[in-house]
């Protein structure tokens, strides 16, 4: 057996086991974790009897490691070591290890929340973070400390969390400060080659493939080459296949979740003698899997991660630059044989700008699934040991969706119907839509549909309408070459949900299930927010029941039908509309018979804003989208009232009649309340501010709308009389003696007061106040005014809240500038400082 960099840590692993429940360990890809430690933990004593799951993010990442296993022990997969996966699984009788992906797990607590008979659970890579990954330890954590406690007298269940890089001292807390054990690994010294800086809007696959062709030039051995996503890896791989035609030394290796098996172990296994690998790979290729024979790394520095936007309810792939943990991770894989080289596609100054770590799945998912299960364990996300927990908002909306599901009650108590939701191994949308299918008699249609809505689309370029799919999926048109594995997928996974479909009853069998527009009825279902409906007859712009516009990018046949619903739809970056991808045609009078359940009934009163007058209808509506509208011919006063506040409330305070005179009104009740909340945190004075009374409008402004109906009524309010009704006696007369329009200056006049401004402004011509030996106070002398001093021609001079240091300090200054202007005014002593003399 070929020595490993881990091996000299597992007698130190065996024994942190031995005497704890849980352990960390940190190894970089190639030390042989995955490998190892599930083989070398077999025979302990506290496992005599129990079996081993290990999970793994990918499918493909668990098929390959089951390999691995059974061929260190000379066997085949399962035996001793077995997998299951979704559409695959070989685990037989006398399996010990299993290695399963994360989602498995997580249903599998569902049913068995003990884990009876499982000895230890090992999260393989758990640094990826994955959702699934997130919750299977959250729940394995809890059902733990149910069932398999000290005192449950059941054998203790063992947590093994293993990863490339990891934040180990963060998770040894969150077990209860586990053992951290760490391998260095095997790395030999690898050369980074940086790029010219990424440019925006730069198209990605001509750097790539210039890059490629450099390497296969400078370096000998196989190559990998990390590429964000398949049609990245397509491109390029059509772009290479050219540039080295006649290149019988050469293998083109793409390596993605969705190839046949053969083309995976192709991409995985070495190259035959003689010749070089060049394989093209998602982030798959980063630690899940081991690609023998690898000295040079070409890495994109990009990967697609799948981000949930709660505003439109929809998760979309986005294309984002890649961590310095993941950068770090892609350019060891050149290192595990020999000195290799990485080429990196960026700079090293942007390399320095990159996050350190990739951002948990839990914190940017769609929760929906996460909902549900939880839900169905009958807890809440704060009863459970997160390392993230999940966001609030986000969760949130999560079991709205559920309610309208109908998944869970008002309450948030699982329904029957929700129960089997939760046991199908689908989205809760998708689930919905298999659990109502089958109640119509379309079982068989809402799994096929479900299988191409779990997939990637069968029939890509080859316009939206979902029936397309269909038929290929129904063997009614051919598939083309390249296309078959990921129908016979399809396939595959339609039969498996058939098979969770047969306890599910037919209850309301429709009579034509032949009918092709059942299957927009059943996209129904899963997307209720999605209903389309066109803008204009014809056009290719839609609007969806969640408010979004969606469009076509191009001419579609769909654009025919004035209703649709769409499947899978998205926007780039900085676009307000989504593109559609996916949709089929909708019968609008399904909301009349099986979709009733999504039409809401409203009595609205609103206003024309063009005829400025207010309407009355009944409308019919789905989501923001409306089916029917007629005219209402009475109303009673409660509804006309609320309509006419709602106005009031979206145009804002300014549709009724303001004067200057009354806003200064408005203004001097709210500095007495200011002054009196500041001394004794209480006031007499009423809060009048803007953000009041439009919260108060019931009480105040209600009763004096009987006669408005039209938008210019609304200037016939007494607005002065009305908001004086709201200050109770004696405090209009006390307004007046604290808070007055205007003060008298030594001149005689009498100078109005600005209380808009903070503290209200005096502006006086500076002669008037000759005579005056200090700042003129208001509020009972609890305020100040401020002094916007002006020249005899009303320009300002000076602006002072100390008159007095005026007077003493700057009128000399301000003098001498006046008297050269104002000559006549300013040739004397002025009678202040004449009078000071005089003392």
């Amino acid at each position: 057996m070929t020595a490993l960099p881990i091996d000299v840590l597992l007698p130190d692993l065996r024994q942190a086991l031995a005497s704890r429940h849980e352990a960390v360990l940190e190894a970089p890809p190639g030390a042989g974790k995955t490998t190892r430690v599930p083989l070398a933990l077999l025979d302990q004593p506290w496992l005599v009897g129990q079996r081993i799951l290990m999970l793994e993010p990918r499918r493909l990442a668990a098929r390959a490691a089951a390999e691995r296993l059974a061929s260190e022990l000379g066997e085949t997969v399962g035996e001793t070591v077995g997998y299951r996966i979704r559409l695959d699984s070989k685990v037989g009788p006398r399996t010990r290890i299993e290695v399963v992906t994360e989602g498995i797990l997580a249903r599998r607590l569902q049913d068995d929340p003990a884990l009876e008979g499982v000895g230890l659970v090992i999260f393989d890579e758990f640094h990826e973070r994955s959702l699934d990954a997130d919750l299977a330890l959250a729940l394995c954590l809890n059902g733990r400390a149910m069932f398999r406690g000290e005192d449950s007298g059941e054998p203790p269940l063992k947590v093994l969390l293993m990863s490339a890089t990891l934040e180990g001292e963060r998770l040894a807390g969150l077990l209860g400060d586990a053992p951290v054990l760490r391998s260095e690994g095997r790395m030999f010294p690898v050369e980074l080659r940086w790029g010219a800086p990424y440019q925006a809007g730069e198209w990605l696959e001509p750097r790539v493939v210039q890059t490629v062709l450099q390497a296969l030039a400078d370096e000998p051995g196989s190559l990998l080459v990390f590429l964000p996503g398949q049609a990245e890896i397509r491109r390029v791989n059509e772009q290479l296949a050219e540039a080295l035609a006649g290149r019988d030394d050469i293998l083109l290796c793409p390596l993605h979740g969705e190839l046949e098996l053969s083309a995976q172990r192709a991409a995985i296994e070495p190259a035959p003698a003689g010749k070089r690998k060049l394989v093209l790979a998602t982030n798959i290729a980063e630690t899940s899997l081991t690609i023998d024979g690898v000295r040079v790394v070409v890495d994109a520095g990009l990967a697609r991660v799948p981000r949930f936007d709660p505003n439109s309810a929809m998760t979309r792939l986005d294309t984002q630059r890649i961590s310095r943990a993941s950068a770090t991770q892609r350019a060891g894989r050149a290192g595990r044989l020999q000195p290799g080289a990485c080429y990196r596609l960026w700079s090293q100054a942007q390399h320095e700008q990159l996050a350190a770590y990739s951002t948990a799945e839990i914190l940017q998912a769609d929760l929906a699934g996460l909902a549900l299960q939880l839900v169905r364990w009958g807890v809440t996300p704060d009863e459970l040991v997160w390392l993230d927990p999940p966001p609030a908002a986000a969760y949130a909306q999560a079991l709205e969706l559920l309610q309208r599901l109908g998944a869970v009650d008002q309450q948030g108590a699982l329904t029957a119907h929700g129960r089997a939701m939760a046991e199908l191994p689908a989205h809760p949308r998708v689930a919905h839509l298999l659990l109502r299918g089958q109640a119509l008699g379309l079982g068989a249609l809402a799994c096929d549909l479900a299988a191409l809505l779990g997939e990637r689309d069968i029939l890509r370029g080859a316009g939206a309408d979902l029936h397309s799919r269909l038929a290929l999926l129904g063997g009614e048109s051919r598939v083309a070459r390249g296309g078959q594995a990921a129908v016979q997928r399809a396939r595959q996974l339609a039969r498996q949900f058939q098979g969770y479909l047969k306890r599910a009853a037919v209850t309301s069998p429709v009579a034509d299930p032949e009918h092709p527009r059942w299957l927009g009825c059943l996209l129904a279902f899963a997307y209720p927010d999605r209903v389309a409906q066109q803008r204009r007859a014809g056009g290719g712009d839609y609007r969806l029941a969640n408010g979004r516009a969606a469009q076509f990018g191009e001419p579609d046949a769909l654009m025919k039908h004035q209703w649709l619903v769409i499947a899978d739809l998205g926007s780039r970056q900085g676009q307000r509309e989504e593109r559609i991808y996916l949709a089929a045609d909708l019968d609008p009078a399904l909301f009349d018979a099986q979709l009733a359940e999504q039409v809401a009934e409203l009595e609205l009163l609103d206003w024309d804003e063009r005829e400025g007058v207010m309407r009355a209808e009944r409308q019919r509506r789905v989501g923001e989208l409306i089916l029917s509208r007629e005219p209402l011919a009475e109303l009673d006063e409660e509804t006309r009232g609320r309509a006419l506040l709602g106005l009031v409330r979206r145009k804002g305070l300014a549709l009724l009649p303001w004067t200057p005179q009354l806003r200064q009104w408005q203004a001097r009740v709210a500095l007495l309340r200011q002054l009196d909340l500041a001394e004794r945190g209480e006031s007499d004075w009423p809060d009048l501010s803007d953000a009041a009374l439009l919260a108060s409008l019931e009480h105040w402004l209600l009763p004096y709308l009987g006669k408005v109906s039209r938008l210019s009524h609304f200037a016939n309010l007494d607005l002065p009389a009305i908001l004086a009704g709201l200050l109770p006696w004696p405090l209009p007369q006390r307004l007046d003696e604290l808070a007055p329009k205007t003060l008298q200056v030594p001149s005689g006049s009498r100078v109005t007061i600005d209380y808009s401004e903070q503290p209200p402004v005096l502006a006086v011509r500076l002669q008037e106040l000759f005579g005056l030996a200090a700042t003129p106070r208001i509020a009972g002398g609890r305020q100040g005014v401020l002094l916007h001093l002006l020249s005899p021609a009303r320009r300002p001079v000076q602006v002072t809240q100390d008159l007095a240091s005026f007077w003493a300090n700057t009128y000399a200054e301000v003098k001498k500038d006046l008297k050269g202007r104002y000559p006549k005014l300013f040739h004397k002593l002025d009678p202040w400082v004449e009078s000071l003399n005089k003392k």
